[in-house]
Order: C-alpha cells, then sequence, then structure tokens
C-alpha cells in the first residue's frame, strides 16, 4: 500500500520570484558601504529589524538588512557593505538600475516589548544599518517610551555611518547618543575613543524599566552581555540581532541553523534568553 508523505511548510509558489526594484538614489557612505534608496511596485510591508533578499540577474543574490523603518510609500532604505562578487556589482550600480528584491524576511522586533520602557540601543560598526530601521522608529516617537540611549561604535572616524541622523538624533529630548571609535588614525573626532562596552557601567540604568536592542560584530556580543548582567538587565529583555547569519531567507538551505533555530526564519531577531544553551549563537 502506498503511503501519503507528510507535507512539509508550504510556501508561496512565487516566494523564490524576485520584485523588481529600480534605485532612485545612491551615494557612498564610506569607503566600503554605499547608501541605496529603492523603489517597489508596492510597499514592502516590513517591520524593523527585518531583512530581504537583493539580487543581480547574472551574479546571484544576497541577504540585506533594511535599514529605514516601517514606511507609508512603496520605497525601502539599504546600506550595502563592498564585500563580494554580488556586492562589488551593486557598487557600480546608479540611479535607475534595476534590481530583484524578495521578502521581507525574518521576526524584526516588536514595538511592544519597547514601548514605554527605558530603551537602550547598542550598535557595533554595521550593526547600526539593521538597527537604524527601530532606533528611528523609536525616536520619531519618543514621547511613546521612557529614556532612549544610544551607544553607536566603529572603528575609525572614516568608517562612521549616519553622522547627520547621529546628531540629529542626539538633539531629540530624552535622547542620548554616545558616539565612540576605537581610535581616530589622527583624524578629527570630538567624541569617545574606547570600546561600545566602555559607557555601559556608567549608564544610569533601571533594570526594571530597560528593554535593551544590540546589533554589531560577533566578538561584542559576548562583552556587551557580560556588561549588561553586571547591570542585572533581564536577558529576557535583552534582544540581539544576528543578522549575519542570513542566507537563503526561508530555511530552506540550512546554512543559518543553529539546532533545530533556522534564524533566517525564527529570526534574526532573538531574545537573549531564548538564546540560552546556544553559545554557538552569539559567536
Amino acid at each position: 500500500m502506498i503511503q501519503s508523505v507528510p507535507e512539509g511548510p508550504q510556501f508561496d509558489s512565487n516566494v523564490y520570484l524576485p520584485k523588481p526594484g529600480r534605485i532612485v538614489e545612491c551615494f557612498d557612505m564610506t569607503a566600503k558601504e554605499k547608501f541605496f534608496l529603492v523603489e517597489l511596485e508596492k510597499p514592502l510591508g516590513h517591520r524593523p529589524g527585518q531583512f530581504v533578499m537583493v539580487s543581480v540577474w547574472g551574479v546571484g543574490e544576497a541577504p540585506i538588512s533594511v535599514s529605514s523603518g516601517p514606511r507609508g510609500d512603496n520605497r525601502l532604505e539599504m546600506v550595502i557593505r563592498k564585500a563580494g562578487r554580488l556586492t562589488r556589482v551593486l557598487h557600480d550600480f546608479g540611479i535607475g538600475d534595476e534590481i530583484g528584491i524578495r521578502g521581507p524576511y525574518g521576526s524584526g522586533f516588536d514595538l511592544t516589548d519597547f514601548h514605554g520602557r527605558d530603551v537602550l540601543f547598542i550598535a557595533g560598526g554595521l550593526g547600526l544599518v539593521p538597527l537604524r530601521s527601530l532606533i528611528a522608529t523609536v525616536v520619531g516617537q519618543a514621547n511613546s517610551y521612557g529614556k532612549i540611549t544610544l551607544i553607536s561604535g566603529c572603528r575609525t572616524p572614516a568608517e562612521e555611518l549616519f553622522r547627520d541622523e547621529l546628531k540629529a538624533w542626539s538633539q531629540v529630548q530624552g535622547v542620548t547618543v554616545i558616539r565612540l571609535v576605537d581610535r581616530t588614525d589622527k583624524m578629527p573626532w570630538k567624541f569617545n575613543v574606547g570600546l561600545v562596552t566602555d559607557p555601559i557601567p556608567d549608564l544610569n540604568l533601571d533594570p526594571d524599566r530597560t528593554v535593551v536592542a544590540l546589533c554589531g560584530p560577533p566578538v561584542m556580543y559576548k562583552f556587551v552581555i557580560i556588561s549588561l548582567s553586571a547591570k542585572q538587565v533581564p536577558e529576557d529583555r535583552i534582544f540581539v540581532d544576528l543578522e549575519r547569519r542570513m542566507k537563503c531567507g526561508i530555511g530552506k538551505c540550512g546554512h543559518c541553523q543553529i539546532n533545530e533555530t533556522y534564524c533566517c526564519r525564527d529570526g534574526p531577531v532573538f531574545r537573549l534568553s531564548d538564546l540560552a544553551g546556544r553559545p554557538e549563537a552569539l559567536q
């Protein structure tokens, strides 16, 4: 007797089909990062922290974080680092060129976890790009939150992203922005020199009302978490964005898998408490 085979996860038949997007603005932010404003056929409908798959016909595709918060039009903002074949091609693209977009994918941040609380953002290097979608949303509705603090660090002044926005956010009532670099390389710099962990011990955090969102290189997580633990911030109110682990977007290739968890399907945003027993997730 032929037995039926249990069906696996069902996806939209068009899940693998990119939708066209047209570049309407782009410019170099640093020597490695380029900003893109892309116009889609219809609104993306994303939440902060989600990502899309960006493709170029005949070249390939890659997961890219959406850097803009939810917006009412059909445009999205991304910052793409030149790091491989596809991204090198994208860095040669300009206004009017067309790329493929599929998504959005991933869990993203749930704003109800942040409403009414003190919010601490910790961004290291390119981690400011995916966190910007949440930062801009929270700062834009600052009256709905308590104290808002952003610690933003990078290696040198030349690598700092969104300088104008960091300045603008710091001028919003109730918002504190702490900017750091690892080293100045003898470049003009009037802010702090050090690591993103350095300011944490001096922060006046109320562990009963503080929620944290952090994103950056893997080496950052261990030491930030140690510093937050010393401030008694509960692990279920620390959210980590593992955007570096994103691969296919729908949990089919398995390259983002951590035990039974698929980062691109169940993440990339996780409560730290949900990663207990999975130290490899933060490595």
